[in-house]
């Protein structure tokens, strides 16, 4: 719905939005923060889905069964202890049906997880998504939600006493889900537009500086080290008070392609959590936040109110 991008570190952005274009892309903001409301009226209850065979390790005359699960949150995980036959599951989230088409689902396997083949099932054609014993670490699949449902099918196994297939689901708008998982997206500079809904929009919002960046070149992506001078807000407790020294300080991740270095001076850091962690979104030089902001403000155009100082 809204496109999050990281800037070019000392590159300039566009200016002067048209009102038009900026009056389009806020009545997709409204969608996108009514999706989200329901999303932050579950989080507190995210689903945890513990399964096991009935009858254990002995679950020999069920092995072809089919079980269907009907999960109503926007996040969560599913764990299934000893796999046997077949597990179909359901998500029908706190949403209108209407907004379904605008959803995108995304699942992150654990480390660990073995004993059954995931798929994505509609009308019954299967389309396999993650094999068994695939340990591609840290890959996340997506899928729209109206491509089908979820079927996990346990793999013949000799002793399924270790096995456990387990995986966390997330459900997006799909406008979020493509600039996670497209490298274009967050690698490019955000306009003014985009900043600003962002501020409104990001699941959170902070002043600060690069300390360090890490690249991992087999997860190929970075860790920016950001130490916090203002928090404006925070969904998930991601940027914490350090003990030692008393400031704020924080870690979030881009795509190694972004060529991410660390750099003298602030930025306003923007973006979501996603699976746990802090995905950067659009990162303008502060000072550049700030004299956006002011311009929008003038016009009566900011789309929600922040204390840029």
């Amino acid at each position: 719905i809204w496109r999050l991008g990281l800037p070019s570190w000392g590159r300039g952005y566009q200016q002067h939005p048209d009102v038009i274009g900026f009056l389009h892309l806020l009545m997709w903001v409204f969608e996108g923060l009514r999706l989200r409301q329901s999303h932050y009226h579950c989080s507190h209850f995210s689903n945890f889905l513990f399964l096991s065979s009935p009858s254990g390790l002995t679950h020999e005359s069920h092995k072809k069964d089919v079980e269907q699960v009907y999960l109503r949150c926007s996040e969560g995980s599913i764990e299934w202890m000893y796999p046997t036959g077949a597990l179909i599951v359901n998500l029908r989230p706190n949403t209108s049906p209407a907004s379904y088409k605008h959803l995108t689902v995304c699942i992150k396997p654990f480390k660990d997880s073995a004993g059954a083949n995931i798929y994505l099932e509609k009308t019954g054609e299967l389309k396999l998504l993650v094999r068994d014993g695939d340990r591609s670490p840290s890959k996340v699949y997506c899928f729209g939600y109206d491509q089908g449902g979820l079927f996990i099918e346990a793999t013949p196994q000799q002793d399924i006493s270790r096995k456990i297939t387990g995986f966390q689901y997330e459900l997006m708008s799909k406008g979020v889900a493509s600039d996670l998982h497209t490298v274009s997206a967050p690698c490019r500079p955000c306009s003014d537009t985009e900043v600003l809904l962002a501020v409104c929009t990001s699941d959170f919002v902070i002043r600060g500086s690069i300390q360090d960046v890490t690249n991992e070149a087999e997860e190929q992506e970075s860790i920016i080290h950001v130490g916090v001078n203002k928090l404006y807000r925070q969904k998930s407790k991601v940027f914490q008070l350090t003990g030692e020294s008393g400031n704020w300080r924080g870690q979030i991740k881009t795509l190694l392609e972004c060529g991410v270095k660390p750099g003298d001076g602030d930025f306003l850091f923007t973006g979501r959590m996603h699976f746990g962690e802090a995905r950067l979104g659009c990162a303008p030089r502060f000072k550049d936040f700030q004299r956006m902001y002011k311009e929008a403000k003038d016009k009566g155009l900011n789309p929600c109110e922040i204390g840029p100082d």
